[in-house]
């Protein structure tokens, strides 16, 4: 088994369908695999053996799948990586992975090699619309290697909130089965499908829910190299686009576009990532008329969990139910499950569960049961229907006073107000409370409001305990490289008004 057989399987079945799209550029699925092939050639040249850890920096651009597969293709391991990433930490990934290829982007280069100097890496350079020239003296390799469903495929780096980033092993079992479920059972893909890839590749979610999903329905992918809502708008409106997979700022900046285009093409939106807010979701579907589907996962996971499903009730809010061969409950601090409706944290089970953090025996066994439950650390609850709702990441959780004030739930409020474009609660450290609740804030474009109205806005509309005493106004939130909103780089207010 070889996650890069889907592109091989949908270039035999429609070799001269467009697989891939930027701008003017179209790749065909025959041009995809050529490429694919190519890479695994080029890949021997340097010593790379089945098995091997080789590392990328590169944003959506039709050479990312091109590479991506080609390790794959080859029996590699794939480390992708933010393009972003500064020297010292692109060496610490090829450390840690031990990496000894690193294929770079051109605009990214001067990091990239100085990370690989620090660990004796080669790098490949990698110049977008002219690496194909570069592919032609390498003759297209033949076949490909098998793997076991459990050798690991991918490995995804966690964001490092608690410690330096882990490397979760995927394997092509957890990654190929994820994308086969969400394509049959989430989004329903299809080859005629075209989808807008604004997700950034390198993470899991853009990944499996847009790469993987996509290549494995024979689909046409859509590529962005960098998202921005008018430019995302306009693509999707030129391109005929009928699928979105997108995180909660995305959406809620596709919002706030002035004379945005009509999309009549688009059947289908997906979000993950983060809580999705209700009122980001009600404006968006009342906006473009496409149903938006939330679901839930982490890159532990490859990384779908669960998902409102087309052909099941949606309920505004929830994470939806287990994704096919997926089992999930709510349990406390000892892992036993708790009663229906009661808070606690979600575990997981089933297919897409990685096999570990790489060299990291001990933090596995923090979080990964022996009989395969995984401890996501976020705060759920599920419903007498079986759906899951998030309340919050457990370590998000702010404790005022002895009370639990779980930041979801504030959040959801603050985007009521119709100023507001973006919100993010967090504890603020108090003498005699503990924490108090604070409240980040960023308006809309040609829109404000004082600090006092928003914290009477949020007062007026939850219990007393909870409301932010703590208001204070950002032009934007800290994001990391999906849009998500990072909350441990926001700064807090120099001075705390008392309400």
């Amino acid at each position: 088994m070889n996650v890069a057989e889907f592109v091989t399987s949908s270039a035999q079945k429609r070799p001269d369908h467009p697989a891939l799209r930027l701008g003017e550029f179209t790749q065909s699925y025959a041009e995809l695999d050529e490429a694919t092939a190519r890479v695994a050639t080029l890949l021997g040249t340097l010593g790379h053996k089945p098995g091997d850890s080789v590392g990328m920096t590169l944003p959506n651009v039709p050479e990312f799948a091109a590479i991506y597969y080609g390790i794959l293709r080859a029996g590699g391991v794939v480390i992708p990586m933010n393009p972003l990433l500064k020297g010292r930490e692109v060496a610490y990934f090829l450390e840690d992975s031990d990496a000894r290829i690193l294929f770079s982007a051109n605009t990214f280069i001067a990091e990239a090699k100085e990370g690989a100097e620090q660990t004796g890496a080669t790098v490949v350079e990698v110049v977008p619309g002219e690496f194909a020239s570069v592919l032609q003296d390498h003759e297209p390799a033949t076949g490909m290697v098998d793997r076991d469903p459990s050798d690991t495929a991918v490995l995804l780096y966690t964001s490092g909130t608690t410690g330096r980033p882990k490397g979760a092993e995927l394997t092509h079992s957890n990654l190929g089965r994820n994308a086969e479920i969400v394509r049959d059972t989430v989004i329903t893909l299809t080859d005629e499908d075209i989808i807008l890839g604004g997700l950034p590749l390198f993470h899991a979610f853009g990944q499996t829910v847009t790469l993987n999903a996509g290549m494995a329905a024979g689909a046409t992918l859509v590529l962005l190299p960098r998202f921005e809502p008018t430019e995302a708008l306009q693509t999707m409106a030129a391109q005929k686009t009928t699928i979105f997979a997108g995180v909660p700022t995305m959406y809620a900046a596709m919002l706030g576009v002035s004379d945005a285009p009509a999309l009549p093409n688009l059947r289908q939106c997906a979000s993950g990532g983060a809580s999705l807010p209700v009122e980001v979701l009600r404006r968006f579907e009342e906006a473009f008329g496409c149903k938006i589907l939330e679901g839930y996962g982490l890159s532990e996971t490859s990384p779908v969990a669960s998902f409102n499903h087309p052909h099941l009730e949606r309920k505004a809010g929830s994470i939806g139910t287990p994704l096919q061969d997926v089992e999930m409950r709510i349990v406390d601090d000892n892992g036993e499950v708790v009663a229906q409706g009661e808070r606690g944290e979600i575990a997981v089970k089933g297919h897409n569960i990685m096999k570990g953090y790489r060299g990291r025996a001990e933090a596995t066994a923090e979080v990964l049961s022996e009989d395969g439950w995984f401890r996501t650390g976020d705060i759920g609850i599920v419903d007498e229907d079986g759906y899951y709702f998030v309340v919050d990441r457990k370590k998000d959780l702010v404790i005022r006073g002895g009370y639990n004030v779980y930041p979801r739930e504030i959040e959801e409020v603050l985007y009521e107000h119709p100023a507001i474009a973006e919100a993010a609660v967090v504890g603020i450290p108090h003498d005699s409370l503990g924490e108090e609740v604070g409240a980040a804030v960023a308006f809309r474009a040609g829109e404000s409001a004082t600090e006092d109205e928003v914290r009477e806005f949020v007062k007026e509309r939850v219990a007393a305990y909870k409301y932010p005493r703590v208001v204070w106004v950002v032009d934007e939130l800290p994001k990391g490289p999906t849009g998500k909103i990072l909350k441990r780089e926001i700064t807090l207010p120099e001075t705390q008004k008392d309400a």
